[in-house]
Formats: C-alpha cells, structure tokens, sequence
C-alpha cells in the first residue's frame, strides 16, 4: 500500500505531524508548523477539515457542553470554532507541504469536506475516532478509492469490524487501523499497544498508533510491536496555546521521537540468520580446537593435547570427541589450529 509515493511495506514506519488546532488562528504560524515538521523528520503533515456547523450546531443544552475533558466549560461549537483550520488556508498549505517534500493529507467529518479534499488530491484519508461510528461517511470516503487511516479510541470490536467491512463494501482494502487512546493528554498506562499487532491479525490490515500520550516511549514501543503508522502531534511552540497544545510535542521534541523510532527500526532489523560481515569477523573469537601441547607423530590424542579454545579459526569443538584415542600423523607444535587431516 502507497500513500503518495510512501510504500508502508518497504519504506518503514509513516510518521504523521498532525497539525489539528496548532495554528494559532495564523496561516504564517501553520506554514511555518509544515516546515518545523519536516525538519523533524516527518514523512507527511495531516490537517483536519471541517468548520464548527459541519461537525455540530450551536447549541447550550446539557448534551453539548463538554464534561470530563481539559476542554471542560465549553460547548462543542465553542471548541470546534477555536480549534478548526479554515478551508480557504488548505491550498496555501498544501503547496508548502509539497515544497517541502511531505505528504499532505486531511480528516474530512463531512462529505462536503470530502469533496472539498478531492479537489485538492488528496492521497489518503483520515477518520478521526469519534467519526469511527459515522458509517455513511467512511463509506463515501471508502469510495474514492484512497487509503483510509481509521484511529479506534472509543471503538469497540464490533465498530471496527463495522468500519473495516463498510470500506470493502466499497471495493476498498487500502485500510489503516490506529490503535488510539481518546484522551488528551492520554495515560501512559491507557495506551494498551498490545493492541496494535492484534488489529493488525484480527482484521487482515496495516496497523499503527495515533499517539495522544507525552514523550516517545508509546512510538518507540508501538514500533517494536510492528505499527507501520504513527501519529503524533505537532506545535511550533506550546506559547501558541490552543485546544491541543498540553499533548503536542514542540520540534525538538517531535525530532527525538523520530530519532527515536528510527533507531527502533534499525535495532529490530529483519529474520535473517546469515552472518553479517561484522558477524563473521567476531567468530574470531568463537572456540575452535587447538593443539595445546606440543605433540610427537604416533602420540594419542588426550584432552592435555587438544582442547576446545579461543580463537575460532581450529576445527570445530563438535569433532573433539572423534578424534580424542586417535593417534596423529605428523610432529605437531602448540598453538597449531587442528585439522582432521592430522589424524593416523
């Protein structure tokens, strides 16, 4: 599977910069996150679109005032009219991604937001996990076709079972599932990354983490574990402030975490029991058998001759017991590496 020109089987872990509300309401400040985010190493930058009256109504009834969360205090329309990226940024975004070599993609929450991304060739898409149980919408954008990216944090099976069946139902099995804690900032011991290679087995698709936790210990382990997505997000700096500021990570911080699981990979390496160059060379320092003791022609070999030693370029320990009773043909010195061709 490709996401733009990214092979997620051959090219490692896809590392996202998520952008979300980190904009400070300044198209200069969202630019300039674009290019904190590649110089951090970053594979792809991901916006979200929507505006507050395509993701809720203005409303102040108990249902939509925010409880339990550190946006407590107010309503959904209030924190999505702080939090959204205006659509008439998204091109001048997108042209700054490309100019600096990142893979640009979104959240849509509607399907007029879907029609908007197509315009903009979008090359994958991203259901957000509080959209995971909009079936309708995953199914239109299941049908364009592209590479879906689903988190999972308030799902149950049965609702990703769900989502993933409503995308092959379109013919589409380009599918992503996020293992994702949907708090913020999220727990440490809420992160349940054993999840991550289950997804992945339980439903037949790639697997990664939209990380909501502090620090890189979930994406350096979730690498381990074999996501071949990770999602992390990003702020220019936190003086910024804004709805996600406490659970983004700055450039510096963003940049050690790709360091991080970059260094994760190369320490996983590949099944592979072929000897690397640097392999052989310390099998110098392997046991071999080695002539200990000066031996005179027609003398039987005992263990006070030959012995299993350091270095490794003698024969091999496996043969000291066939040749130990056996006789030698020859004057041998001490430290001579033994050879089956010295026996009687």
């Amino acid at each position: 599977m490709k996401i733009g020109t990214f092979d997620l089987k051959q090219d490692g872990v896809f590392i996202i910069a998520e952008l979300s509300a980190n904009h400070g309401h300044d198209i200069a400040i969202a630019k300039e996150t674009i290019r904190a985010a590649k110089r951090a190493g970053a594979d792809a930058v991901k916006l979200q679109t929507y505006t507050p009256d395509t993701i809720t109504i203005a409303c102040q009834k108990p249902d939509f005032q925010i409880k339990g969360t550190v946006w407590d205090g107010r309503t959904l329309y209030e924190l999505y009219q702080d939090a959204y990226l205006p659509w008439e940024w998204h091109q001048a975004l997108f042209e700054t991604a490309h100019e600096e070599g990142l893979i640009c993609f979104s959240s849509p929450f509607d399907r007029t937001a879907v029609d908007f991304l197509e315009k903009l060739a979008v090359p994958a898409y991203k259901i957000a996990s509080f959209e995971i149980t909009d079936v309708p919408l995953i199914a239109y954008i299941a049908s364009k076709q592209k590479p879906v990216i689903i988190s999972t944090g308030i799902a149950s099976e049965v609702d990703i079972a769900l989502a993933v069946a409503t995308c092959r139902e379109q013919k589409n099995n380009q599918i992503i599932l996020l293992k994702t804690s949907s708090q913020y900032p999220a727990d440490i011991s809420d992160a349940n990354l054993s999840m991550i290679p289950d997804l992945s087995q339980r439903f037949e698709v790639l697997a990664g983490l939209s990380d909501h936790t502090q620090g890189e210990l979930a994406p350096v382990i979730a690498t381990a574990l074999g996501a071949k997505v990770i999602e992390k997000h990003i702020i220019l700096n936190r003086e910024i402030s804004g709805p996600d500021a406490g659970f983004s990570l700055d450039e510096n911080e963003f940049r050690q975490m790709v360091k991080a699981v970059r260094q994760t990979e190369k320490a996983l390496g590949s099944v592979d029991y072929s000897l690397s160059a640097k392999a052989l060379q310390s099998r110098h320092f392997a046991r071999s058998l080695y002539v200990v003791k000066d031996i005179p022609k027609g003398q039987i070999i005992t263990e006070e001759f030959v012995r299993s030693i350091r270095p490794g370029f003698g024969l091999h320990p496996k043969y000291l017991k066939e040749i130990i009773g056996k006789k030698v043909n020859r004057n041998l010195e001490k430290g001579t590496r033994f050879r089956l061709e010295f026996l009687a």
